[in-house]
C-alpha cells in the first residue's frame, strides 16, 4: 500500500512495442525529480516541514512539486508560464500551492527570463523561501535512481539505448548515469526542440513548438553534455506525427516529447540493431489534445520521415536533424 498518491502516480510502465523496443511511460515523470529533491533537502536539514519551496514551471514540474510538498508537509509557490493549463491550476489551488503566472510573452526565452526574474524578486522579499532550482541543481538527479534500477531489472542483459527529452538534464542524464554505474552499456540519445540553447540550436527557430520542457531558451546548469552520445532536434510537425503514430500503433497516449523520442528511437534502431531501445514518454497527451492531437488527420506518415545527418551545428535545419555528440562545430 502506498503512503501517498505521489508514490503511486510516479511509477512508470515499461511497455514492449517490439522485442528490442520499449516505451517507458509515465503519467508525470517529474514527480521522481521533485520527491527525490525534497526528500534530500529534508534529510540534510536544508529545509524543514512547513517551509515554503518555490520554483518556475511550465506545468508538469508545478504539479510534481505541489504533490511532493503535500507529501512532506511543505508549502509550495509556483511562478508559472502562461502555458499552465486550467486543469493544473485547479489542482494546484486544491493542493494548497500558490500560483502566479507571468505576463504572456512572444517567445520562450522571454517567458523563462520573466519567470526567473520574478523568483528573484520573491526571494528578496521572502529570504526564508527555498528555491528548488529545477533547471540548475543536481539534487534533481537523485529521484531517478529507483527508475534506473527498475529498467536494469526489467530489460534483459545487454547493450541499451536510452532515448528521451533532455529538459533540465535531470531525467535522461540521471537515468543513464545510474544505469552506467550499475554496469550497463548505455548509449544516451537526447531529444531537443529547435530554438533550444542547451545543445546549440538557438539560431534555428520553430514558432509552433510547444514542448518547451525538452529544451531551453536559457542555460540549464544541471545538463551534463558529456553524458550524451547523440542528439536529435525535432520540430513541431514531426513531433506531432510521431505522437499520432505512437498512439495509432501502440495505444500509448503521450505528450509531444514522446512523439519526438519515438521517431528518434526508430531511426537510431535502424542504424544499430545490437541494442535494446527504451524511449521515454514523460507525460500523457491530455494537455496536447487541442494544440496537437486535433491535427491528427494532417500527421505525416513517419515511414517517410528521416533526419538530416549533420556534422556541425551550422548545418541544423528543419524538420529534423541529428548528429553524434559533440558536434564538430
Amino acid at each position: 500500500m502506498h503512503p501517498h498518491i505521489a508514490e503511486a502516480v510516479k511509477k512508470p510502465d515499461l511497455i514492449s512495442l517490439e522485442p528490442d523496443l520499449a516505451c517507458l511511460r509515465f503519467e508525470t515523470m517529474k514527480i521522481y525529480s521533485a520527491l527525490g529533491a525534497v526528500r534530500h533537502l529534508l534529510e540534510t536539514g536544508a529545509v524543514r516541514p512547513g517551509d515554503t519551496l518555490i520554483d518556475s514551471s511550465s506545468g508538469i514540474y508545478a504539479q510534481a512539486l505541489a504533490l511532493a510538498c503535500h507529501r512532506y508537509g511543505m508549502k509550495c509557490h509556483i511562478v508559472g508560464s502562461t502555458t499552465v493549463d486550467r486543469s493544473t491550476r485547479v489542482q494546484l489551488e486544491i493542493l494548497g500551492a500558490t500560483l502566479e503566472q507571468v505576463a504572456p510573452s512572444k517567445n520562450l526565452r522571454l517567458d523563462q527570463e520573466l519567470r526567473v526574474r520574478r523568483i528573484a524578486e520573491i526571494l528578496a522579499a521572502n529570504p526564508s523561501y527555498h528555491w528548488m532550482r529545477q533547471y540548475h541543481d543536481a539534487i534533481h538527479y537523485y529521484g531517478y535512481r529507483e527508475v534506473a534500477e527498475s529498467i536494469d531489472a526489467d530489460i534483459p542483459t545487454g547493450p541499451l539505448a536510452l532515448v528521451g527529452g533532455v529538459g533540465s538534464g535531470a531525467s535522461t542524464g540521471a537515468l543513464a548515469t545510474y544505469l552506467r554505474e550499475a554496469g550497463r552499456d548505455v548509449t544516451l540519445v537526447g531529444v531537443q526542440p529547435f530554438g533550444s540553447v542547451t545543445f546549440g540550436s538557438e539560431h534555428v527557430a520553430d514558432p509552433d513548438m510547444i514542448i518547451a520542457g525538452i529544451g531551453s531558451a536559457i542555460e540549464f546548469q544541471n545538463v551534463r553534455h558529456d553524458l550524451y552520445d547523440r542528439v536529435h532536434w525535432v520540430n513541431f510537425d514531426s513531433a506531432v506525427s510521431g505522437a499520432v503514430a505512437l498512439l495509432r500503433t501502440s495505444g500509448i497516449f503521450a505528450g509531444l516529447s514522446a512523439g519526438a523520442a519515438y521517431l528518434s528511437a526508430l531511426w537510431e534502431r535502424r542504424g544499430d540493431g545490437s541494442r535494446t531501445y527504451v524511449f521515454i514518454a514523460a507525460d500523457t497527451g491530455h494537455r496536447y489534445v487541442e494544440s496537437a492531437y486535433s491535427r491528427h488527420e494532417q500527421a505525416l506518415d513517419i515511414a517517410t520521415l528521416k533526419p538530416h545527418e549533420i556534422t556541425s551545428l551550422d548545418q541544423l535545419r528543419h524538420p529534423w536533424s541529428t548528429t553524434a555528440w559533440p558536434a564538430t562545430a
